[in-house]
C-alpha cells in the first residue's frame, strides 16, 4: 500500500511570538543593536520541523489585517491585545526574505487569519490524500484534528514535540469529537482573542456542560435544567454564547487552493539565504541550513505513526583504563547536529574519562600540575556550601577532552580532595569555572583554598551582556551551538520518583559533569577575546574577580542573629495585627478575609462604596493594589488601617518569622548570598535571605535590624555608609560648578539646591523647601517627570513642572549632561560607568515613546548607579585585603547598597575605624570629595 504524503503548515505569527517571548529575558541582539529574537525563534522552529520530519510539502501562513468576518460580527474581537512589539514588526520582512530564499510558499490573504487559511488548506489536502500537520502552539487548532489532520506543537523549554491526533484532543479537552473544541472555546471564552464566552463558565464548567449536553446549542436548549446564578447568567447571555462559538470557529472556505506542486519542499537558494543570514549575523543558522539540505537528513519512519520517529545515535566513548588516560579524543564521525541544529555529546568528537583508582588520580594530578589553565566543575548534592556533599570533580584543559574524578561516598571526600589540594592551591594555574564563588565556598569547608588567577564565565558574560541570561546552557547554545545534557533527563522531574545524583549510572554522570567543564573551557576562550575587544578586561580582572573572592569570604563569615528578640517581636506584632483586624471589621461592619483581594474589593467598593467607578482587574474583580489604596488612604481611615495591616503582615512573614529559619545549622549564623551577575547596573543583590531590603523607613521595620548583633561581647557592629554618593557622582560627571562647589564646601546639598531653586539664602531655606529640593535631586537621578514628582510631593502637576524647570535653570550643566548621555546612548547603543562598565540600551531609538523613555532614563541612571557600585566594590577589595593581610580579628560582614557592616573587635576599633573610613573615601578620586559616616552599636540599628 502506498504511504500518504505529508503536508506541514506553519502558523507564522504564533511561532514568531513564541520565539520572541521564549528569549525575552535573554534577547538576541546583533552587533548593530538589532533585536533578532523573533526571527531566530521562528527560523529555529522552521528548521527543526524540516530537520526532524523531512516533509514532502510545506508552507507558512500569515495573518493579514485580521479577520474581517469576526470583526464585523464582534468589533471587540482581539481589541484587548497590546501593540505588537517592535522586534516582531521588524522581524516580518526578514522572515519573508528567508522563506522566499528557501522557496517556501507564503500564504496570506487580506481579511483572513492564518488559522482560517491553515484550516481551509488542511481540509483540501486531506481530500487530496495527504496527512496534514498544523505546526502551532495554539490550542484553537484542535477543532480541525481528524484521522489525517494533526496538531504539531513544536519543542520548547526542554520539552519534546507534541503531536495531537484524535485521542490526544479527546483526552485534553474531555470531548468525544474534536469539533466540540469549538463549543468548549465558545463556552469558556478566550481572553487572548477577547472572545467573551458565557459569563461564569470556566474550563471545568465547560467540560462538564459538554459531557452533559454535547454542544453549545443543546446547552442553551436545556437551560431550564440549570440552577441558581448559573441558570440566570447562561439564559441572559444565550446570544453571547452563540456569538462566541461563531468567533471560535475556524473558517474552512477561504479563497486559497491547495496545489501540491506549489507546496513541494525544494532546495533553497543558498546564495540568498546566506546573504540574509549574514546581515542578521545568524552564522550557525546558515551552517545548520546548509547541512540539512546538503547532507542526507536522518531517515524517519514515515506514516506508520506520525508521533514516532526513528533516529540513529552513536554511543559516546567513556574510558576507564588508567593507561589510556591521555589518549586523543575518540573519533565519533558524524556531520549531523541535533534535531534543532545544535551539536550534542552524541554527535561531537570527545573523550570524557572516568577516574576512580589511586594510580589514575595520581597520573591526572601530575598532568594537571603541568597546565597553565584548567576548567573544573565540582558536582554536589545540595546548594548549601556548608552542607553540600561532593560527588566528584570534572576537569578539562583541552577541547573535547576531560576527566571525572568520582567520590563514591562521604568517607572518601576528604581523602580525594586532599590528593588534589596541590592543584587547587597552585598559584600558577589559572582556574576556570562558572559561578566559582560557590565552588570556593564548598572547598573552603574542607580547608582547601582556590589559589591562582580565576576566570568565571558567568561574570565574563555578565560584563559583556549585563541584561541577558548567564545560564551555562544558554551560553553554550548561543556561543558554541552546543546543547548540553539536560539534568532532568538524568534524574527525572521533581517528585517522589526523582533520582538522587548518586543513583545515576556512572557513565551518564561522567558525560554530564565533564561536559560542563568542557563547555566552560571553550566559553572562556570566546569571552576572554570579547572582554579585550570591548575594553572590559581591566574591569573584569581588577574589580569583578577580586570582589568574587571578597564576597565568598563575607558569605562564609555570616552574621549573628538574635532569634529570641525576633520571637518576642513576632508575638507583639501578632497582637497588633489582631487589634487592627478587629478595628477594620468594626469599621466595615462585616468580617471578611483581609488577605483576599476579592473579598476586600467587595467590602470597599460594593459594601462601603468608597468609589463611584472602581477599577477592575482582567479577571473581573475589583483592583485593590497598593497604588489604588494609597490614593484612597488620605480620605478613608479604614484604608489607612488596611495598608498598615498589610505592612505588618508582610514584615512579620517576610522577615521576623522567616529570618530565624535562615540560621545555618552548622554555624548558627545567617549567611546571605550575594549575586554579582543580576543587576545590570553593577550593583550587588542579596538572596537567601535578602538583607538589602530590610525596611528602614518605618519604626517597625527598623526594629528588625536590632536582631543583627556582634559575634560576642568582645565585638561591636560598625556601619560605614557613603553619604549621598550618587549625587556626588552626578555632580562630578556633569561638571556642574555650583553642585561641585557646594560639596567642596561641605554644605547640605539639599538645602544648597533649595536656596538656588527658590532664590533664597542658605539660612532662609525652610524644611518644606529642602524636602522639595531633595525630591528633585534624587528624581533627576532616576529620571522622574513632573507627574511622578507631583504625586510624591502631593503637588499639582503644574507646580511640579515649575519646580523641575527652576531646577534646570539653576543647574544648566546638569541638564546638558543628561541630554548628552541620551545622545551618546542613541548613537552608540550603550552608556558607561566611570570604570567602563557598559549598560546596553536596545530600545533607546524605539519609535514607541513609552519604551524609549525607559531607556532614556537608564541612559542617565545606569552610569550613576553603576559608578556607585564600582566605587564601593573597590573599597571592599581594599579593605578586605588590608584586614586579611594584617590577620585582623575584625571581619567585613555585609554590603547593603552604599553601606558596609563590620564585626569589629573592640581592641582593634581605634585603629581600624579611621582606616576603613579613609579607604572608602579614597576608593576613587572625583572632583568632589567622597564622605563616609561611621556608626557603631550592639546591633545593626544602633550602628546604622
Amino acid at each position: 500500500m502506498m504511504s500518504k504524503k505529508r503536508l506541514f503548515l506553519l502558523d507564522a505569527y504564533a511561532l514568531i511570538f513564541r520565539g520572541y517571548y521564549a528569549l525575552i529575558k535573554n534577547p538576541r541582539i546583533n552587533s548593530k543593536g538589532m533585536d533578532t529574537s523573533a526571527i531566530l525563534g521562528f527560523t529555529n522552529s522552521l528548521l527543526d520541523v524540516i530537520k526532524r520530519e523531512n516533509p514532502d510539502h510545506l508552507a507558512v501562513a500569515f495573518d493579514n489585517g485580521g479577520s474581517l468576518t469576526r470583526s464585523e460580527a464582534f468589533p471587540e474581537y482581539k481589541s484587548n491585545r497590546n501593540e505588537t512589539p517592535e522586534a516582531i514588526k521588524i522581524a516580518i520582512p526578514y522572515i519573508h526574505k528567508i522563506l522566499e530564499a528557501m522557496h517556501i510558499p507564503i500564504i496570506e490573504k487580506p481579511g483572513y487569519e492564518a488559522d482560517d487559511l491553515i484550516g481551509t488548506l488542511s481540509k483540501q489536502a486531506e481530500k487530496a490524500g495527504y496527512q496534514t500537520f498544523m505546526v502551532t502552539p495554539d490550542k484553537d487548532f484542535a477543532q480541525l484534528v481528524s484521522e489525517n489532520i494533526f496538531m504539531y506543537k513544536p519543542a520548547r523549554m526542554g520539552n519534546g514535540i507534541e503531536i495531537w491526533g484524535i485521542p490526544e484532543v479527546q483526552k485534553k479537552f474531555e470531548v468525544e469529537r474534536p469539533e466540540q473544541v469549538i463549543d468548549f472555546l465558545g463556552m469558556m471564552g478566550d481572553a487572548v482573542d477577547n472572545i467573551p464566552g458565557l459569563p461564569g463558565v470556566g474550563e471545568k464548567t465547560a467540560k462538564k456542560f459538554l459531557k452533559q449536553y454535547g454542544s453549545m446549542e443543546n446547552l442553551l436548549a436545556h437551560t431550564h435544567e440549570l440552577k441558581g446564578k448559573m441558570k440566570e447568567k447562561v439564559e441572559a447571555n444565550k446570544e453571547l454564547g452563540l456569538l462566541s462559538k461563531e468567533l471560535a470557529t475556524i473558517i474552512l472556505d477561504c479563497p486559497v487552493e491547495f496545489h501540491e506542486e506549489d507546496f513541494e519542499l525544494n532546495t533553497p537558494d543558498f546564495e540568498k539565504t546566506n546573504e540574509v543570514f549574514k546581515e542578521l549575523e545568524f552564522r550557525r543558522i546558515a551552517e545548520s541550513l546548509n547541512k540539512i539540505f546538503k547532507i542526507p537528513v536522518t531517515e524517519t519512519t514515515k506514516n506508520t505513526d506520525p508521533k514516532e520517529t526513528n533516529t540513529t545515535t552513536k554511543t559516546p566513548q567513556i574510558v576507564n583504563q588508567q593507561f589510556d588516560l591521555f589518549a586523543t579524543p575518540a573519533a565519533i564521525n558524524t556531520e549531523e547536529q541535533g534535531l534543532t541544529g545544535f551539536k550534542t555529546y552524541e554527535n561531537t568528537d570527545h573523550l570524557y574519562q572516568y577516574i576512580n583508582t589511586p594510580l589514575s588520580r595520581k597520573l591526572l594530578l601530575k598532568k594537571l600540575l603541568q597546565q597553565k589553565s584548567v576548567s573544573f566543575h565540582i558536582e554536589t548534592v545540595g546548594f548549601n556550601a556548608f552542607e553540600a556533599e561532593i560527588i566528584g570533580i570534572a576537569i578539562s584543559y583541552e577541547n573535547g577532552k576531560g576527566y571525572f574524578v568520582s567520590v563514591e561516598n562521604k568517607e572518601k571526600e576528604k581523602t580525594i580532595l586532599k590528593e588534589f589540594r596541590p592543584f587547587f592551591e597552585n598559584e600558577t594555574i589559572e582556574k576556570i569555572g562558572h559561578e566559582l564563588k560557590f565552588t570556593i565556598k564548598v572547598l573552603n569547608t574542607y580547608n582547601i583554598q582556590v589559589k591562582g588567577n580565576l576566570f568565571d564565565t558567568q561574570l565574563a558574560h555578565y560584563l559583556l551582556h549585563p541584561d541577558m541570561r548567564h545560564d551555562m546552557n544558554v551560553l553554550s547554545e548561543t556561543y558554541l551551538n552546543y546543547q548540553p545534557i539536560n539534568s532532568t533527563d538524568l534524574v527525572g522531574k521533581k517528585g517522589k520518583n526523582q533520582l538522587s545524583i548518586r543513583e545515576i549510572d556512572i557513565q551518564k554522570l561522567t558525560e554530564y559533569t565533564v561536559e560542563n567543564a568542557a563547555i566552560i573551557f571553550q566559553l572562556k576562550e570566546i569571552f576572554q577575546k570579547d572582554l579585550e575587544k570591548f575594553n572590559l578586561t581591566k574591569l573584569y580582572n581588577n574589580i569583578e574577580i577580586p570582589i568574587l573572592r571578597v564576597l565568598a569570604s563575607m558569605e562564609l563569615e555570616g552574621i549573628k542573629l538574635d532569634c529570641e528578640f525576633l520571637n518576642s517581636l513576632s508575638e507583639k506584632l501578632t497582637e497588633d495585627i489582631q487589634k487592627l483586624e478587629d478595628t477594620i471589621y468594626k469599621e466595615a461592619g462585616v468580617e471578611f478575609n483581609l488577605a483576599s483581594p476579592k473579598q476586600l474589593g467587595d467590602v470597599l467598593f460594593d459594601h462601603l462604596k468608597l468609589l463611584d467607578k472602581p477599577k477592575k482587574t482582567k479577571t473581573g474583580q475589583y483592583a485593590t493594589g497598593e497604588e489604588i489604596l494609597s490614593k484612597l488612604a488620605p480620605k478613608h481611615q479604614i484604608v489607612q488601617e488596611i495598608l498598615e495591616w498589610r505592612g505588618l503582615v508582610k514584615l512579620k512573614n517576610t522577615y521576623i518569622d522567616a529570618l530565624p529559619k535562615e540560621v545555618n545549622s552548622v554555624t548558627n549564623r545567617i549567611h546571605t548570598t550575594y549575586s554579582q551577575a543580576v543587576a545590570a547596573t553593577g550593583r550587588l543583590s542579596s538572596n537567601n535571605p535578602n538583607l538589602q531590603n530590610i525596611p528602614i523607613r518605618t519604626e517597625r521595620g527598623r526594629e528588625v535590624r536590632k536582631a543583627f548583633i556582634p559575634r560576642n561581647e568582645n565585638y561591636t557592629l560598625v556601619a560605614a555608609d557613603y553619604s549621598q554618593i550618587e549625587l556626588r557622582i552626578i555632580a562630578a560627571l556633569s561638571e556642574d560648578e555650583s553642585m561641585i562647589a557646594s560639596f567642596n564646601r561641605g554644605e547640605d546639598i539639599h538645602a544648597a539646591t533649595a536656596a538656588k531653586v527658590f532664590g533664597v539664602s542658605l539660612a532662609e531655606v525652610t524644611r518644606a523647601q529642602r524636602g522639595d529640593a531633595k525630591a528633585v535631586n534624587f528624581g533627576i537621578i532616576y529620571g522622574q517627570g513632573a507627574f511622578t514628582l507631583a504625586q510624591q510631593l502631593n503637588k499639582s502637576r503644574a507646580e511640579a513642572k515649575e519646580l523641575i524647570d527652576n531646577y534646570y535653570k539653576n543647574f544648566p550643566k546638569l541638564r546638558q549632561y543628561i541630554a548628552n548621555q541620551v545622545d551618546f546612548a542613541r548613537e552608540n547603543g550603550y552608556v558607561e560607568t566611570i570604570l567602563g562598565r557598559r549598560r546596553y540600551l536596545k530600545n533607546i531609538n524605539s519609535q514607541n515613546a513609552i519604551v524609549r523613555s525607559g531607556d532614556e532614563r537608564n541612559a542617565v541612571n545606569a552610569p550613576i548607579q553603576g559608578s556607585a557600585a564600582d566605587i564601593i566594590k573597590i573599597a571592599m577589595i581594599h579593605i578586605h585585603s588590608f584586614l586579611t593581610e594584617g590577620n585582623y580579628k575584625t571581619k567585613m560582614l555585609l554590603q547593603v547598597h552604599d553601606e558596609l557592616v563590620f564585626d569589629m573587635h573592640n581592641e582593634e576599633a581605634e585603629l581600624l575605624k579611621p582606616i576603613i573610613k579613609q579607604k572608602m573615601e579614597s576608593a576613587f578620586k572625583l572632583s568632589v570629595p567622597l564622605t563616609v559616616d561611621l556608626g557603631q552599636g550592639q546591633n545593626w540599628l544602633e550602628a546604622h
